[in-house]
């Protein structure tokens, strides 16, 4: 309710707020390089683990120069380091992807099965106003897709970033975008307990948020490299935790019920 008021009652400000953030933020690339890869040695013994990561510009490395120092390739190693085996990855993501958009872009990409799923999304959900009620309803639609097209084993969903703390964003917009990535975070995490997927609030993996914002990107909205190495390391330590090697009689891409973090881009 105290945000709603706050649109109605600052919504000129808001909205010339918006426009001119939009004119002037820098425009940077999504991180260069292939959207798939093998990290580690596939010569070891030991089968890759297939991890696929669907998401945003945050998901296609914009901040970083390559995908190696983005998250893809900095979450693929740390993986590596964390269960000794390697990790054959793969890369959805394109800037501006709402939730309903990231549906229609994996229709028309369809991922090979995985065994672990990360997906991306909520920043464009936020800035696009989308009402939570409506967002979690776009997000069981592309889970049913993940799971019908690439049965993972195992699922994370990122929580939305603290907005109110991005150097981009002026005040007011800043505290009134924050206020709706903590509602859609809300609503996210009680859908997530109810799958079975694993919630993960950026603050509980990377509690010094606040002085990592000097890692950030140069527009001021994306992580920079060394902010994608501590998100990618911090995500692998909660797969390595939580990951459970296919048994015997069981395929690795048979699909088994996700395990649940509820707890943030």
């Amino acid at each position: 309710m105290a945000g709603t008021f706050t649109k109605l009652t600052l919504g000129p400000l808001l909205l010339a707020q918006g426009a001119r953030t939009c004119r002037r933020a820098l425009q940077l690339p999504e991180a260069a390089g292939p959207r798939q890869g093998l990290a580690g040695d596939a010569q070891a013994g030991a089968s890759p683990l297939r991890l696929l990561i669907v998401g945003d510009s945050s998901a296609a490395g914009v901040g970083a120069p390559t995908q190696d120092e983005a998250l893809a390739g900095q979450l693929a190693q740390a993986l590596v380091c964390q269960l000794g085996q390697p990790v054959a990855w793969q890369l959805v993501a394109r800037t501006g992807l709402t939730t309903q958009g990231a549906i229609a872009w994996l229709q028309e990409r369809p991922p090979a099965p995985c065994d672990v799923v990360l997906v991306v999304l909520g920043v464009n959900d936020v800035l696009a106003q989308v009402p939570p009620a409506r967002a979690v309803a776009e997000r069981e639609a592309l889970w049913h897709h993940l799971r019908e097209r690439c049965r993972p084993r195992l699922c994370l969903w990122s929580a939305v970033p603290p907005l109110e703390q991005f150097p981009l964003l002026p005040w007011p917009l800043r505290s009134v975008l924050g206020h709706d990535a903590r509602r859609l975070n809300e609503a996210q995490a009680r859908w997530a307990v109810e799958r079975g997927i694993m919630h993960v609030a950026l603050p509980g993996t990377l509690p010094d948020w606040r002085p990592a914002v000097a890692e950030m990107a140069e527009d001021g909205f994306h992580p920079g490299p060394a902010l994608y190495r501590r998100w990618g390391e911090a995500l692998a330590a909660l797969i390595a935790q939580r990951w459970q090697p296919a048994g015997p009689g069981l395929s690795a891409g048979a699909h088994l019920p996700t395990l649940a973090l509820a707890r943030r881009t």
